[in-house]
């Protein structure tokens, strides 16, 4: 099982939530836009990374004549 997806995705969860508890004025305030950037940065890397490659690992070997 990979971790970093679910780390991202919790943490974006977390940041989603402080946004929400920071929108009593509204939603336009700074710190609101802030949580929402990067609530949205760790939702878009953990899709990201969730549907990554793992890197191939084979090594070319070049032989010389």
């Amino acid at each position: 099982m990979k971790y970093e997806p679910l780390f991202y995705f919790l943490m974006g969860i977390l940041f989603t939530y402080f946004a929400v508890d920071s929108a009593e004025d509204g939603i336009w305030d700074v710190t609101t836009m802030l949580f929402i950037m990067i609530a949205t940065f760790d939702f878009g890397t953990a899709i990201r990374s969730l549907f990554k490659k793992p890197p191939d690992h084979k090594r070319e070997v070049y032989s010389f004549p």
